[in-house]
């Protein structure tokens, strides 16, 4: 049931669907996308197509803290922005493997850390406009330092920082990736920072 408020049609349910799908179609997929265009119709009634980009691997995030407040920061240039970007470890975990075992996974890759303790932080849509991808993020604590293990395709600089400093860079946007962004924010909310 819908009500008209102000001129305009309010939804009685936040959990009823209004988009209607009248076909889908395969566009383009390799081994890490897939993306589909739909044809359908919108919450208005009109009628128009949709794309939408689904990943094969899960995203998943590690934010490290030692007993000092430090964490460790990735950089990177990623070549869909062009730009150098500072992040926190992370990465695409294939399905099997889940999401806490690729964080660890990713963490010990990227830093050479290794967590004993490893804790849900927040998930993330991280462009709901044009991807049904979830990012899941993790507090990693009770730090040992080991080795990295850099993919391949990897050119990746390790800065260990104090966790404020981290913060201070995504309020002034020089971090910038969304699951990095969220991560460092709750973690800042949570230790009253």
């Amino acid at each position: 049931m819908k009500l008209k408020a102000n001129g305009y049609f309010c939804r009685m349910s936040e959990h009823e669907n209004p988009w209607t799908t009248l076909s889908g179609k395969l566009i383009y997929e390799n081994q890490w996308i897939r993306l589909d265009e739909y044809d359908v119709i919108n919450p208005t009634g009109g009628q128009g197509i949709y794309g939408k980009v689904s990943f094969k691997n899960l995203a998943v995030g590690v934010l490290p803290i030692d007993e000092e407040m430090n964490t460790w920061l990735v950089g990177q240039t990623r070549y869909t922005l062009g730009e150098y970007s500072w992040e926190i470890p992370m990465g695409a975990v294939p399905t099997p493997e889940g999401y806490e075992q690729g964080a660890l996974r990713e963490l010990k890759e990227e830093t050479g850390l290794i967590a004993n303790k490893l804790e849900f932080l927040c998930k993330i849509h991280t462009s709901n406009s044009v991807t049904d991808e979830v990012g899941m993020s993790y507090l990693a604590t009770e730090l040992t330092q080991g080795e990295t293990e850099f993919d391949d395709t990897e050119d990746i600089k390790v800065w260990k920082l104090p966790f404020r400093d981290a913060l201070d860079m995504v309020m002034n946007g020089k971090i910038t990736d969304s699951l990095s962004v969220a991560c460092i924010l709750k973690y800042a909310r949570m230790t009253g920072l």
